[in-house]
């Protein structure tokens, strides 16, 4: 059976090295956050700033996969 996934909404508060970003989630916890192949594939620049749904595994809370980026209207800011 395929592993089950939490996705969580944040914000990019920084950027690092090789599409690592920190995310602030909604819930105030504060990861680490890779960009999924998808995303680099299309070239979707992420800045911080930007909000972002984050796909979390189960095993390893400290770190999850950004899987998307939230247009400003979709944002609730």
């Amino acid at each position: 059976m395929k592993e089950q996934k939490w996705i969580h909404e944040g914000l990019i508060t920084e950027s690092l090295p090789n599409g690592m970003f920190r995310v602030h989630l909604d819930n105030e916890d504060l990861i680490l956050g890779y960009i999924s192949g998808r995303i680099r594939r299309t070239l979707i620049r992420i800045l911080p700033g930007d909000r972002v749904k984050i796909e979390i595994s189960r095993y390893d809370s400290t770190r999850g996969r950004i899987i998307y980026r939230l247009r400003n209207k979709d944002s609730s800011d």
